[in-house]
Order: C-alpha cells, then sequence, then structure tokens
C-alpha cells in the first residue's frame, strides 16, 4: 500500500462538498440500497440534502478534491439524517413509508461509549494509498475525543476486501446477523458486527 503524503485529514465535511460526498456514498453502497433507494437521481437528492458534516471525517487532496469519507453516528444523530418525513418529500408518501420500512432493518441501536461507524468510502482514483486506513485512524481518535472505549462497524460478506482492511486495523468480530429473505432486496447474506476496543 502506497501512502498518500498529499491530502489532508478533516474533522466534518468540508463546505462546498455535499454532492460530492453524496455521490461517492452511492458508488460505494449503489449494489446494497439500489433496489430500495433508486432510481439514482432521487437517492442522490435525498443523500445529499441529508448528509450532517458534523458526523464525517474527511479526506481531502492538496489540490481541494474530496477523496473519501468516515461517517460516524452517535445519540446526536449520524452522517446520513433523515427519517420518514424527509423520505417522503424525496420519494413520495407511499414510496417514502415502504422504504423506511426497508432501511430501517440495516439500522443498529447506538451502544453506551461505542462510536459506530455510519459508512467508509474512498473515491476510486485514490484507492490503494492508504486512505482508508487514515480514515480509520482518524475515526478511533474521534472515539477517543468522544470518550468512547470502543468503535463498531458491520461488514457484509460480499466485501472481504473491506473486512480484511478492518482487521489490521485491529477491529475482531463479533457476531454475524442473516438478511434470510432481504438477501435478494440489499444483495448480501449477512453482516458481521465487528469491533475496536481503544
Amino acid at each position: 500500500m502506497v501512502s498518500n503524503p498529499h491530502l489532508s485529514i478533516e474533522d466534518g465535511l468540508p463546505a462546498g462538498h455535499r454532492e460530492a460526498a453524496a455521490h461517492l456514498f452511492w458508488d460505494a453502497f449503489k449494489a446494497k440500497l439500489s433496489l430500495v433507494m433508486k432510481p439514482e437521481s432521487r437517492a442522490l437528492a435525498y443523500l445529499a440534502s441529508n448528509i450532517d458534516p458534523d458526523h464525517a471525517i474527511s479526506a481531502v487532496s492538496a489540490g481541494g478534491e474530496l477523496l473519501g469519507v468516515a461517517g460516524y453516528k452517535t445519540s446526536k444523530g449520524g452522517f446520513v439524517g433523515g427519517g420518514l418525513p424527509e423520505l417522503c418529500a424525496v420519494y413520495g408518501w407511499i414510496g417514502g413509508v415502504w422504504r423506511g420500512f426497508v432501511l430501517s432493518l440495516l439500522d443498529r441501536p447506538i451502544e453506551a461509549r461505542t462510536l459506530q461507524m455510519d459508512g467508509i468510502f474512498v473515491a476510486a482514483e485514490a484507492r490503494g494509498q492508504g486512505v482508508g486506513t487514515k480514515l480509520l485512524d482518524a475515526v478511533k481518535q474521534k472515539a477517543r475525543d468522544l470518550d468512547c472505549a470502543s468503535v463498531r462497524l458491520d461488514v457484509i460478506d460480499t466485501n472481504p476486501r473491506a473486512r480484511k482492511l478492518y482487521e489490521r486495523e485491529g477491529f475482531v468480530a463479533q457476531e454475524t446477523h442473516e438478511t434470510g429473505l432481504f438477501r435478494h432486496v440489499f444483495g448480501f447474506r449477512s453482516s458481521t458486527r465487528m469491533v475496536c476496543l481503544l
């Protein structure tokens, strides 16, 4: 892995990067979310309007380009916020209600003194340059700053590359949840909870 010295890690999402963050998020997670969130134009509109810059850590190039984001969730909110009213505003009442129900199946409760990851993604052109590792290091520091004892994330069975990165960074697999029939909706059979003790 080649480290990229020409980037900075910033607390929050810099002003002007909301649309870029929405596109990067969608590129990273559309395989899992496309059946629920399509069409893409509405998914991007929902994401862009419901991103919380205060629940993000960003990797930014020397030229100001957004290279990656690690979103996190606390009792005060998460990187991708919004609820039923926001879904209905984009998809209509019927579309918002069923999407809200299905998306709620992916939600995990916040645990005391645990910083919960809410998505980590890196631009395609920046992968393999250590951006993900730097973001994870910053997430751990953010957790310490918030007096958390651990960082928690969920990794799906179809993303073994991400799981290897998390294991290298000190995350240990705990329990695995099967998606059952919803595997046809989300495109994965199981997700594994991983925890890094600080």
